[in-house]
């Protein structure tokens, strides 16, 4: 009995270590044919944002020309998952433009992304977004395993758009089956990470009831199981944010579309076609260009002024819903239109930002537009004429006016009209005119004699002043000032005060708004001291104006009350000569042919006297008026 037990036992051991002998070779074998294969970079396209792709970490392959504008990046260095992943690369010096592999890698995000221009490509800021990346040569990690396919939050690929063949979910082969349940539990972080930045529907679960029923899915729409809604039916709010618009093309812009009756219902969805390509290519909101439309007939309306939409999403969706509303094409009772009544602070308009025009035309206008739009452009309105099908020779004895987008344009060089042969080809207009309207360097017309100045103060802080009149002196330099529309890219404003020195108060750098402008000119301390009228423009030649701006007018407004102890001859001369406007104001003493060499020539309009302190504020309107006149003199072609 014993020997039987122990012959059983034996057997038991024995057959024990068989299966454990198989059991290893099997899976030496197992681990033979399940050989990870050799790893493959996944290609994506310049727009996929960092954001659309869940993998916390992976190396890609950008195609060349990432370095397009319209490729967005925001931040430096660590950036906003709204990013472009391959805009990034090259903002960072990463990747040239001609493409390359990268390893991104996610990190937490940020309460501020700033903004900077590097290696061509102009990264925008942002205030806050939930998630960031970062992005470096693609040199992969000892001990990191990094994915062949990438997980997208939404099941349209960009591989798939560039019709590539990797689909983001395929079923997993025997070495990936440790990594996909790594790949579901970081989407489900991902998702309870947002939770806590975001509001996000309820979760419902997928099953049947009296009062409602799921939306049936259609193949190969993914949907969350354990009772998750889709991702794209999650707040938009948490795939993106709302865009601040492009800082680099900050204009108020208006669009006169062609309404009349010759147009057709064809024509003029090719054109509301072409206002949602340009809504989209310059990218609406509040820090960058605002958008409005005017339909015209016989008499224009507006359809939403530059506050109504303030981003190129919900811009577009109302550009769809414009009907044709029939009759003439007045184009200039539009335009006169616009200029009364579209650019006001009730309407959106910010002021700091060039008003634009863009008068679409099917043909010729039925009404003159010259008159019109010269006083739009008095009116610091950039007007920009589109013209479709213009008539032909046999036609032109029909039209009322005669070269009539010449005479309606700020230049008649060709760069504010288009001549488009046919409406088929309107969309080819886009990019040159979005080019055009956010060069607001170029946009000559938005500039008036408020808006477009460097207007330095030279201040007579002498002894023979006196407190009392100095402070007088300030009041009506803070007039002068108040008059203009003061920012860092409108007229700014700089002041020297002087006796036998001198002394900059603040340049034209210094402050930007018009308050700040006003409570500056109040705090200046009087001074004291002698009267070197010569030295005193020499000192402000070289301190101030020489940081003006090249594409602005250079205004030098000087007051005193007496005799220079210096010559004021060379230093008047070299101001002339340097292109800077000079006014002389002279109070009491001041000699009158000493401010006549002073001033500009003719020193009729740039020499002013009054013959007491007090009396000052009388000559303001005067000097206002003559800035103004000799500003509008000047050839507008």
């Amino acid at each position: 009995m014993g020997i039987a037990v122990l012959t059983m036992k034996a057997s038991v051991i024995e057959m024990f270590l068989v299966l454990l002998v198989t059991g290893i070779h099997s899976n030496k074998e197992m681990a033979k044919k399940s050989k990870r294969p050799k790893f493959t970079v996944p290609q994506i396209n310049c727009d996929v944002q960092a954001g659309k792709i869940i993998n916390p970490e992976f190396i890609v392959k950008c195609p060349a020309g990432c370095q397009d504008p319209k490729y967005h990046v925001y931040g430096t260095s660590v950036y906003a998952s709204y990013s472009s992943l391959c805009g990034a690369a090259v903002h960072s010096g990463v990747l040239d433009n001609s493409g390359g592999k990268i390893l991104v890698q996610k990190v937490a995000g940020q309460s501020g992304y700033r903004g900077s221009y590097s290696n061509g490509v102009q990264s925008l800021s942002l205030p806050r977004w939930r998630e960031s990346f970062i992005v470096s040569e693609s040199k992969p990690k000892k001990g990191v395993t990094y994915p062949s396919a990438l997980i997208y939050s939404s099941s349209k690929t960009p591989a798939a758009k560039a019709d590539e063949t990797t689909k983001a979910y395929q079923k997993p082969s025997v070495p990936e089956t440790t990594a996909q349940p790594v790949a579901l539990m970081q989407v489900l972080a991902n998702l309870e990470t947002e939770a806590t930045h975001i509001t996000l529907p309820k979760p419902s679960l997928l099953v049947a009831s009296d009062t409602s029923s799921p939306r049936p899915q259609p193949m190969g729409h993914r949907s969350w199981e354990m009772g998750f809604v889709p991702k794209e039916e999650l707040s938009t709010q948490a795939l993106e944010p709302v865009s601040l618009g492009d800082p680099n093309c900050k204009v108020d812009l208006s669009f006169l579309i062609d309404g009349s009756s010759s147009i057709g219902k064809r024509r003029f969805r090719i054109q509301k076609q072409f206002l949602a390509d340009v809504a989209q290519a310059v990218d609406i909101g509040p820090s960058g260009p605002l958008m409005g439309v005017v339909q015209y007939g016989d008499n224009p309306a507006t359809h939403f002024n530059l506050k109504t939409h303030t981003n190129s999403r919900d811009l577009k969706a109302a550009i769809e819903k414009i009907t044709l509303r029939g009759g003439l094409s007045n184009a200039g009772r539009a335009i006169s239109f616009v200029t009364k009544n579209f650019f006001s602070k009730a309407n959106g308009n910010r002021g700091g930002a060039p008003n634009v025009a863009v008068v679409l035309l099917d043909g010729w206008p039925t009404d003159k537009v010259e008159e019109t739009s010269r006083l739009a452009r008095e009116s610091g309105i950039n007007i920009f004429f589109i013209t479709i099908e213009a008539a032909l020779e046999n036609e032109k004895q029909y039209v009322v006016e005669p070269n009539f987008a010449s005479k309606a344009v700020c230049r008649t060089n060709g760069y504010y009209s288009f001549s488009v042969q046919s409406w088929f080809g309107l969309r080819k207009t886009v990019q040159p005119l979005v080019k055009r309207i956010c060069d607001t360097d170029r946009l000559a017309c938005s500039k008036t004699c408020f808006n477009s100045a460097d207007i330095g103060f030279i201040i007579d802080g002498s002894s023979s002043v006196g407190t009392g009149n100095f402070r007088t002196v300030l009041q009506f330099v803070a007039n002068l000032s108040k008059e203009f529309e003061i920012s860092d890219t409108d007229t700014r404003i700089g002041a020297v005060q002087y006796t036998y020195e001198q002394r900059l108060e603040f340049g034209f750098d210094k402050y930007h708004t018009k308050a700040d402008i006003l409570n500056a000119i109040k705090s200046v301390g009087y001074w004291s001291g002698g009267t070197s009228t010569g030295a005193a423009i020499h000192y402000a030649l070289e301190q101030l104006f020489k940081k003006s701006k090249p594409n602005k007018r250079k205004l030098m407004i000087l007051i005193t009350d007496g005799k220079s102890y210096d010559d004021v001859r060379i230093p008047a001369m070299a101001a002339h000569q340097r292109g800077v406007i000079t006014y002389a104001i002279g109070v009491a003493w001041a000699a009158q042919e000493e401010l006549d060499i002073i001033a500009t020539h003719p020193a009729r309009d740039h020499s002013f006297f009054v013959d007491e302190f007090d009396n000052l504020y009388t000559s303001v309107p005067k000097i206002i008026r003559n800035i103004c006149t000799e500003f509008n003199s000047q050839p507008r072609n």
